[in-house]
């Protein structure tokens, strides 16, 4: 469990950054003419709120803590 839940916020902030690369991509791309900018934006704001969900499970389960160093 404390490593699925680790790996699971490791890939959803890679996933994130992923978003935001393709965002950026959509609006040069595009011009604004689309509805591709939009789409990343809501999909970013999605897996955020996911993180956010997935720290505050890690910290309530003990899995993650503060200060506390990634090899224990």
């Amino acid at each position: 469990m404390d490593l699925a839940i680790r790996l699971t916020i490791l890939l959803t902030l890679f996933v994130i950054v992923a978003s935001l690369g393709s965002g950026l991509f959509y609006l040069i791309r595009d011009r604004g003419e689309s509805r591709r900018t939009l789409n990343a934006l809501t999909v970013r704001i999605t897996l955020s709120i996911i993180l956010f969900v997935l720290i505050v499970i890690g910290f309530l389960t003990g899995t993650i803590s503060p200060n506390s160093s990634p090899l224990s």
